[in-house]
């Protein structure tokens, strides 16, 4: 039996689709998917089936110190029993196996991982390396029948990344979160990586907070050639340079006075150019997640859906630094692919093109082509909005690097009047080039007459402006990874994973992201204590030394030492300030949780947690003061910068993914919702005819609404409302319930939702959940035959299944997409 090995299972599926031609069945060993034909298999890891971890001794925060770990013993644990279980079984009947995990240094390490499980029960069985950087039928076969073998190397850079890693990570975060008392879940992260480039926006922050804004005026005079108007600017010379920004008022005015009294101003000159804008270089990783964010995709939802898109074979793999395509790509052969398809027009015109020069970036590298679509062409209907989005983006890209360079026309007009110089620069576009076919970069026209010199124009407008200079502006996240690639800061495979682990920890709000107040106290103690820890340079050095595991100068042992060395460094110098640190972190949590003044004693109110996992607002002086609040049981709060008139609180948004919503004044919510008498709908079908118990519209301090029985708590009955929008009770009623219909008034949505009988609706919702799948809209009969393989068969299995897993598992589906229909039942 011939044994494949790939790194997801939905990679799994494809492969072995590609490799049967399609004749390849599921078979469940020991609970998992794998792909059979003849004596082949085919099983998907999810990822690293094993990972690194301290022994358990080590896992007691109360008896290991931090600092004990930087020189803690490091094992290898199995992560997925199940995977690893039946990977083993298979490979004890196994007369060859083949390692097809992703080609690059993680791909690498799974690939070792991998073989290492194969070789605890088989240790004479052949064992394979096979590479690809596109699941496509040619370049699949091609890399099964030219086998190479794993790279041992480069796994142990993989490696050193998981163990140092591991004892920054741990030994840090273990330490801060003690000096604040932080445990649980409410621990304080501290990474390697995340930390540095943590401090990118700090400083930012710092840098706005510091900002003193200057004022400046800045003058437009309209003018007039026969028929034609346009708009000119006031330039001066200031220290002998052209200047458009006037830093006095009295010149400003003074200048202001002097054209509006003038009436017409003189053409002194016309200057016209043509310039050359060249189409962009292929995508690489980086450039590839910037034009993604142009499009409203951050950066974790732009590469979810890129590797989505490389599992199911449309795209070559999206985690490259080359910007070079291979001398074995020919464009003209994969733009015929695109005739007869959406993108008909773009390829065509480009075939109809004399030369096919693709353009070349400054990055060229060997082990991946940059991001660009494969022969295989989806339609769009098997594609998400969002997936056909990046998709088209991606093809156009490479449409745009065999595209001739656009030419813009240029031209500059300066006139005079009273002393003083206008000038106005026009650009029209005259030949769209690459533009034609990547219409993502601006081409907007600037109108400027072509005057002559010496030509008089009258002056019908003058038009002084009163501005102020701006802040920086905060890093965007695709922003944020060009600088972090620039200074060396983590990898092309986990810089965008590092922005949503800041985010996941709290460290992060809002996009463009802001530090949080517990943000800007991690990385001021780092600095005034530790200054390693945020140390771009220290960051640089670790990630120099992992590749020189792959080039063989170093070995895997050393530089895990020379990790522990550093750490040794950086415990010398907090040791020391321990109890400093640990009351700077305390405030600082306190000061992103305070809300307000408490009601009832003056103090602070806060966001606090209970036991169970709960929001809610309580006073910082508990026990003294018992004052508490509710907070809405679904989402994360996070507290705002606007405030409420009545009571001075902070309002609060509750982060829930798609569903984030602005709670508002936690005080209010609970005054309005106590002067909301429940209103009376009809009986209630338990109790309404032996008791009388009648049904009512109710508003519970927690935020939420149901229709409930008036004799609660000897009646319970109750079914749920939206919580959002305003009830209207209609005079229409429903025949099976002798029941008002509801219809709800979102202030999102133009028309209101006519949400019918409660009863009913609830009903439908009950049924829906524990429905057939094709229940749920955008599930069809083919994605449904996806799901119930990836083991998901009804709609609470749904519900429960983690999306990112999920959509790793089932081929041409995103995680968005699972969210959206688990939300739509949920």
């Amino acid at each position: 039996m011939e044994l494949i090995i790939t790194e997801k299972n939905n990679a799994a599926r494809r492969i072995a689709d590609i490799l049967s031609d399609g004749s390849a069945r599921t078979e469940r060993v020991g609970g998992v998917d794998v792909y059979a034909w003849g004596t082949h298999r085919v099983i998907g890891l999810a990822g690293h089936v094993v990972g690194v971890d301290f022994p358990p001794e080590y896992e007691d925060w109360r008896d290991v110190e931090p600092a004990e770990l930087v020189h803690a013993p490091i094992e290898t644990r199995v992560t997925k029993p199940d995977i690893v279980t039946s990977l083993k079984r298979l490979a004890r009947k196994a007369d060859r196996v083949v390692i097809a995990t992703d080609y690059d240094r993680e791909g690498e390490l799974i690939g070792k991982e991998a073989y290492e499980l194969v070789r605890e029960v088989e240790e004479s069985v052949p064992v394979d390396r096979v590479r690809f950087s596109s699941i496509t039928e040619n370049e699949v076969k091609t890399a099964f029948a030219n086998p190479d073998e794993l790279d041992f190397e480069l796994a142990a850079a993989g490696e050193a990344r998981q163990r140092i890693d591991l004892l920054w990570g741990a030994a840090l975060t273990r330490f801060l979160s003690l000096s604040a008392g932080q445990r649980g879940q409410d621990f304080i992260s501290v990474g390697r990586v995340q930390t540095p480039t943590l401090k990118l926006v700090v400083d930012k922050e710092r840098e706005i907070q510091a900002f003193d804004p200057e004022t400046y005026w800045e003058l437009f005079a309209d003018l007039a050639g026969g028929e034609t108007t346009f708009q000119a600017q006031y330039f001066y010379d200031d220290d002998g340079s052209e200047a458009e920004r006037i830093w006095d008022e009295t010149h400003a005015t003074d200048a202001e006075a002097d054209l509006a009294g003038a009436g017409t101003a003189s053409v002194e000159s016309v200057r016209r150019r043509q310039r050359t804008d060249d189409p962009p270089a292929p995508f690489d990783t980086t450039q590839f997640i910037k034009a993604a964010g142009s499009l409203g995709f951050n950066a974790g939802q732009a590469m979810s859906i890129a590797e989505d898109l490389y599992t199911a074979g449309y795209i070559t793999y999206p985690r490259t630094d080359n910007t070079v395509y291979p001398d074995d790509l020919e464009p003209a052969e994969l733009l015929a692919v695109f005739e007869g398809t959406p993108f008909d027009e773009a390829a065509s015109s480009l075939l109809a093109g004399e030369d096919l020069e693709p353009t070349r970036g400054e990055s060229e590298t060997t082990d991946h082509p940059p991001i660009h679509p494969t022969p295989d062409v989806p339609d769009q209907g098997d594609l998400s909005e969002d997936e056909w989005t990046v998709y088209e983006l991606v093809t156009r890209r490479f449409f745009a690097t065999l595209a001739e360079p656009a030419v813009w026309e240029h031209l500059r007009v300066v006139a005079v009047a009273e002393g003083r110089t206008l000038k106005a620069n026009g650009k029209r576009l005259v030949e769209p080039g690459y533009h034609a076919v990547y219409p993502y970069v601006d081409t907007s026209e600037n109108y400027v007459p072509d005057l002559e010199e010496g030509q008089t124009l009258s002056i019908d407008a003058v038009d002084l402006e009163e501005k102020e200079t701006q802040p920086p502006r905060r890093y965007g996240q695709s922003r944020l990874i060009e600088t972090m690639e620039k200074l060396g800061i983590g990898t092309k495979s986990t810089r965008h994973n590092t922005i949503e682990k800041l985010y996941d920890r709290g460290y992060l709000e809002d996009d463009p992201p802001r530090p949080t107040q517990l943000a800007m106290a991690v990385v001021e103690a780092a600095e005034e204590y530790a200054d390693l820890v945020v140390s771009e340079e220290m960051t640089q050095e670790l990630e120099a030394e992992m590749t020189a595991i792959v080039e063989g100068e170093k070995e895997l042992e050393d530089v895990t030492a020379d990790s522990r060395d550093a750490l040794d460094r950086i415990f010398d110098l907090l040791g020391a300030s321990r109890a400093e640190i640990g009351e700077h972190l305390r405030s600082s949590l306190k000061a992103d949780r305070t809300l307000g003044p408490c009601p009832e004693c003056g103090r602070d109110l806060l966001i606090r947690e209970n036991r169970y996992g709960s929001y809610f607002v309580g006073c910082d002086g508990y026990p003294d003061c018992e004052f508490t609040a509710p907070l809405p049981n679904r989402g994360e709060p996070q507290v705002m910068d606007e405030t409420c008139d009545r009571h001075d609180l902070h309002h609060v948004k509750m982060l829930d993914g798609r569903n984030t919503f602005v709670h508002g004044c936690p005080l209010c919510q609970v005054e309005d919702a106590e002067s909301t008498e429940d209103t009376v709908i009809g009986p209630c079908p338990e109790c309404g005819e032996e008791h009388g118990g009648e049904l009512a519209i109710k508003h519970l301090r927690n935020g939420s609404r149901l229709v409930g029985c008036t004799r609660y708590p000897d009646c319970e009955y109750a079914v749920p409302l939206p919580r959002r929008g305003e009830i209207e009770v209609t005079e229409e009623r429903c025949a099976d319930h002798d029941l008002p219909k509801l219809r709800i008034h979102d202030d999102d949505d133009d028309e209101p939702w006519e949400f019918g009988c409660p009863i009913c609706n609830y009903q439908e919702y009950a049924a829906r959940q524990n429905g057939d799948l094709e229940s749920i809209d955008g599930i069809g009969e083919k994605t449904k035959d996806k799901l119930v393989e990836a083991g998901i068969e009804s709609v609470p299995a749904l519900l429960k299944a983690d999306p990112d897993e999920l959509a790793g598992e089932v081929d041409g589906v995103s995680a968005d997409r699972i969210r959206d229909w688990q939300q739509s039942v949920g």
